[in-house]
């Protein structure tokens, strides 16, 4: 028995330390510059269905700056994150943003409700089983995980874990500006 005990602590334990890791994680950045020369383009060369039924593409994004956020309905640091997502949304909309939501691990009927709750004012996609995506954005290890994408299509941030707003503002300002 005490085996067994001891067994699952220590698997409570390192899915605890995964976790913490995967929200404290961050990908590396240029603090000067919201997006360096140097780094990969973003594969928008998909489609998937908004809560309306609709197919969008993410290659109609092109020219715009894009918040694109994997998240799901039952994780915390994402309802902490959609507030901010909304409000950034509100102000830089008509400067060029689109925030683009990726329901990923989650049962894509309850996207609707949970939009219409945190008044979620930008598009809603199901991502759900689609390796595609897991591929060209993955391994999706932890949620949310956002990444802002210059006019260009260009991946300049990703952010794996809560991330404050004023990062994702602050990144979003600048590629608005050109910078």
């Amino acid at each position: 028995m005490m085996g067994g005990a001891a067994a699952f602590g220590a698997a409570a334990a390192a899915i605890g330390l995964a976790c913490l890791a995967a929200e404290r994680h961050r990908e590396p950045t240029n603090t000067s510059s919201a997006c360096t020369a140097n780094v990969a383009r973003a594969n928008l060369d998909f489609a998937m269905k908004d809560i309306a039924g609709r197919a969008v593409k993410l290659a109609d994004y092109k020219g715009k700056v894009l918040l694109l956020d994997f998240w799901a309905t039952w994780c915390g640091p994402c309802r902490i994150e959609i507030p901010g997502f909304v409000e950034m949304y509100d102000t830089y909309r008509s400067r060029g943003l689109e925030v683009v939501g990726v329901v990923v691990l989650d049962e894509f009927s309850k996207a609707a409700p949970f939009a219409r709750e945190f008044k979620m004012n930008y598009t809603i996609l199901n991502g759900n089983d689609r390796e595609d995506v897991e591929d060209a954005y993955g391994p999706l290890f932890a949620l949310p995980t956002t990444f802002i994408i210059g006019r260009d299509g260009r991946i300049c941030q990703k952010h794996v874990g809560l991330t404050p707003r004023d990062t994702f503002e602050n990144a979003i300002k600048q590629l608005l500006a050109g910078n």
